[in-house]
């Protein structure tokens, strides 16, 4: 089986992302938000089966492990009422997707976060998730100010409360940042890497996981610049005086996939152990197009994984092992049908 940890709802109906429009305009009037609109079931099979799940029976893949469009989160937008509504509308939307098309799709919510907010609402719209949708995990923004970074690093006790709900759940969160209200990054070419090599160097810091060592984080985008730069983070752990990384960080951190390059790839798993390894495509996503130098989808990271020809245990370890390890809900509901 081969399960794909990281897709977005890029292709929501468009009377989705309408009345987010109208939703923030009336914020900005100081209006109530209006009322949801009626999304059909068959708007949302034909925005799911003409993309997603298209793409997911042509490249070979099984499942889908679905969480609301991040770069549309948006948390910097608005205020907690707002943030609260939208990421209540976007989880719904996540569990009709995943309740028409069980057999692929798995949801993980969007929390909603605000700047300056305590994190009371996003503990308990996690726990509505896991607990009456069936969600199996959580999107983390460790920046909702939107590059602005606001926000205490990750190792601070502000977080503590999610990360007791998220071991009380027994569900992981994948660090990931919403769209860039900064001008000097742009979103997915510098803030969303920005934001993975930032956690990791958060997480040395820090000894987030001798307070919570059962707590699993997935860093997305191949761990940002983390692998490329492996030695400089080896030397500053040392200089720091903490734990080998292995002991320190990757008992508690994975990395996808979503690496859009053989070279980048083969780096990846020259570098990470593949125990720390789960297969991503973030599709469909961030980079759509055909790369020019080989003729396939940029985003066709299962054509790179197949490509190193790893042996069968840790091919089987990356695709699907590894995501059940770090979802043990996903585990569970698979081994409940058998699977």
């Amino acid at each position: 089986m081969i399960i794909d940890c990281h897709g977005h709802y890029t292709t929501a109906p468009i009377e989705h992302e309408t009345w987010r429009k109208k939703q923030l305009s009336a914020f900005t009037d100081g209006l109530p938000s209006p009322s949801y609109p009626a999304i059909t079931d068959d708007e949302i099979r034909e925005s799911i089966e003409q993309n997603q799940l298209r793409l997911l029976r042509e490249r070979g893949a099984d499942m889908t492990i679905f969480s609301p469009r991040a770069s549309a989160m948006g948390h910097h937008l608005g205020d907690e009422r707002i943030s609260g509504e939208w990421a209540r509308a976007c989880n719904d939307l996540i569990a009709r997707v995943a309740g028409l098309f069980p057999d692929t799709f798995i949801g993980v919510c969007q929390l909603p976060q605000s700047p300056g907010a305590d994190l009371k609402a996003s503990v308990a719209e996690l726990e509505r998730c896991v607990l009456e949708l069936g969600f199996v995990g959580c999107n983390l923004n460790p920046d909702p100010s939107g590059g602005m970074w606001t926000s205490p690093p990750l190792t601070d006790r502000y977080w503590y409360p999610m990360y007791e709900k998220m071991c009380e759940l027994d569900v992981p969160a994948m660090v990931h940042v919403s769209a860039s209200a900064n001008p000097n990054f742009h979103a997915t070419g510098a803030h969303y890497i920005n934001a993975d090599t930032t956690a990791f160097m958060q997480f040395i810091q820090g000894d987030l996981f001798a307070d919570f060592p059962e707590l699993r984080l997935v860093i997305p985008h191949g761990g940002g610049a983390v692998p490329y730069h492996w030695g400089r983070y080896r030397g500053l752990a040392d200089i720091l005086k903490k734990p080998p990384l292995a002991e320190h960080v990757m008992r508690n951190v994975s990395f996808d996939t979503c690496v859009y390059h053989q070279p980048g790839i083969n780096l990846l798993f020259d570098v990470i152990d593949v125990g720390n390894i789960l297969f991503g495509s973030e599709m469909v996503g961030a980079v759509r197009g055909i790369d020019p130098e080989t003729g396939h989808y940029f985003d066709d990271t299962k054509r790179y994984v197949d490509a190193l020809d790893l042996d069968e245990a840790d091919a089987a370890a990356v695709y699907s092992g590894n995501a059940r390890r770090v979802y043990p809900r996903l585990g569970q509901a698979l081994s409940a049908r058998g699977l």
